[in-house]
């Protein structure tokens, strides 16, 4: 998990780095470089690339290209640790629409959490004067998409492969971002190139290693490791791109962090007593 943040926190850095071009474009190549690999293990491992539940693949790639979207505007108007912080945002609306879409319950003590979460975000917003209310509003946004992202997922189940769903989301993202980008296409200049390529290099790899690291720990011990992204994330905002966090902004993202890992440790502490009956 410590190199799956690390990579996803590179590339978050890269698309800090590449300000100048647009949100689509990026999306393009993060995506079209992902494709690379998917396509090889599916290919490689006789997996069909078309799935079992099309329908639900398609509705997780646009969603999912939603969510990207609009985090890769955000990190133009924010400090990129804030963006990172503002988009783990998104198990709450997940929480809330499973609530009505998958008549799920939500405990309590899990609603608690997520205003502890929430309350990082109303600091951000009113005590961070530094903060851009745009930018912030785009964050919370792919927040949003990015918690249906998880109810398309959970609805998919076990029904596909998970490279398969990934494949989906990079195919789609790939033609969206190829499409909208065509008319402020900047064409990218020397290290530019590797750079952008390595959007998607990071993404697979942090993907990977993430999927591995759920596969041989508990959840309860993996998961909260994973919000170290934004640690890394906010290190590499102030010492690459002199970022300046507020000691208001700094707590934002604290509470953000806290309510989650919470909720994560709470979650895992139910469903132990409900496998001990």
């Amino acid at each position: 998990m410590l190199i799956s943040t690390l990579a996803f926190a590179c590339m978050n850095a890269i698309v800090k780095q590449l300000v100048h071009i647009n949100a689509y474009q990026i999306v393009f190549f993060r995506s079209i470089a992902s494709l690379v690999f998917t396509f090889t293990f599916l290919l490689k491992n006789n997996i069909s690339i078309f799935g079992n539940q099309k329908k639900l693949l398609v509705i997780r790639g646009l969603v999912g290209v939603t969510s990207m979207t609009f985090f890769f505007m955000s990190t133009k108007y924010l400090p990129i640790g804030t963006a990172v912080s503002l988009r783990y945002i998104a198990p709450i609306f997940a929480a809330i629409f499973a609530v009505f879409l998958l008549r799920e319950k939500v405990k309590p003590w899990q609603w608690f959490f997520f205003a502890v979460a929430f309350m990082g975000v109303l600091i951000l917003k009113g005590f961070d004067t530094e903060l851009n209310s745009y930018g912030l509003l785009l964050a919370v946004v792919s927040a949003i998409f990015s918690g249906l992202v998880y109810i398309t997922i959970r609805k998919i189940g076990k029904g596909d492969h998970p490279v398969v769903v990934v494949n989906y989301f990079m195919v789609i993202s790939t033609i969206v971002g190829g499409v909208l980008s065509t008319n402020n296409w900047v064409t990218p200049v020397g290290i530019e190139w590797v750079l952008l390529i390595g959007l998607g290099a990071f993404g697979y790899y942090g993907q990977l290693f993430m999927t591995k690291a759920f596969q041989i720990a508990a959840t309860n011990i993996v998961a909260p490791f994973k919000y170290l992204e934004v640690l890394y994330t906010v290190l590499f905002g102030v010492f690459i791109f002199t970022e300046i966090y507020t000691f208001w902004s700094l707590l934002g993202i604290a509470l953000i962090i806290a309510g989650l890992v919470l909720n994560i440790l709470y979650k895992e502490k139910l469903k132990r007593k409900e496998n001990h009956g």
